[in-house]
């Protein structure tokens, strides 16, 4: 791949102000493409991160806030961007309970905010894509897509729906120069998974290679976490002539979880 293919290209990613969402945002504005990143606050520390990826790549960046369980608003981020030739959607929260001790509130938001945010960013960018004749739409899903884990209905729900969103939009794009797939990672050492190591060691008792080993990545053979860089990497190949007929399809990034 050409180290600026994506020249002239805009991309939105949502819930790109940490995490995966960033390292995407990262790997776009890295191959030249200008990015729009997202989240659910306004600070002064969005736009700095804005500024800062701008001036690191020498590409436009911009922060738009928007709520993903709002679809109004969703649409909206789509509108108000400069264009959206690629389109990223990440945003996501979690909830950990037992069926029948889920909070409803809980469910609605994670639905709303893990999937349907990704129905309504899709919808309001695909006319614009089909004018163009081109255009790439990547969901995150997760290995939770592909598998289950107790006390996450909420989150495999939704994460199973996005890759069955994933298939019908690139049913209904094929032949017109579109694409949409989704990754699904696994564990990521991002600054939440992060965070819960410390919490993770006092609950076992063990020290912080033995959590991440024998309790964190468990499920994942590799013994490793991947990477956001590597998340981000996946999803500029995506975007590159090589994936031209790759569609409706998933490529996970998860160390061998859903070989298993």
């Amino acid at each position: 791949m050409n180290g600026q293919f994506l020249r002239g290209k805009h991309a939105i990613v949502t819930g790109s102000n940490s995490g995966i969402g960033l390292g995407i945002a990262e790997a776009l504005a890295g191959a030249g493409a200008e990015v729009t990143i997202n989240s659910f606050t306004d600070s002064a520390e969005d736009h700095a991160l804005a500024a800062s990826l701008s001036e690191k790549h020498g590409v436009g960046v911009r922060y738009f806030q928007a709520d993903m369980s709002s679809p109004d608003q969703c649409r909206a981020l789509i509108e108000q961007a400069p264009g959206c030739d690629i389109l990223v959607n990440n945003a996501g929260i979690q909830h950990v309970a037992r069926i029948e001790e889920f909070p409803p509130d809980r469910w609605d938001a994670i639905i709303a905010i893990n999937l349907s945010s990704a129905f309504h960013t899709t919808a309001a960018a695909l006319p614009a894509m089909y004018a163009a004749g081109w255009g790439r739409v990547i969901n995150i899903a997760s290995a939770h897509g592909l598998t289950a884990s107790p006390y996450k209905a909420a989150y495999v729900a939704a994460k199973h729906g996005v890759i069955g969103l994933s298939k019908t939009t690139a049913l209904e794009a094929a032949g017109k120069g579109i694409t949409c797939n989704a990754i699904c990672p696994g564990y990521v050492l991002t600054p939440i998974v992060e965070s819960q190591i410390p919490d993770q060691m006092k609950t076992h008792n063990m020290d912080r290679e033995t959590v991440i080993k024998q309790i964190m990545l468990a499920r994942q053979p590799s013994g490793a976490f991947a990477t956001t860089a590597q998340v981000g990497g996946t999803a500029l190949f995506l975007c590159s002539d090589a994936a031209e007929q790759i569609t409706g399809t998933t490529i996970s990034v998860d160390g061998g979880w859903t070989a298993l």
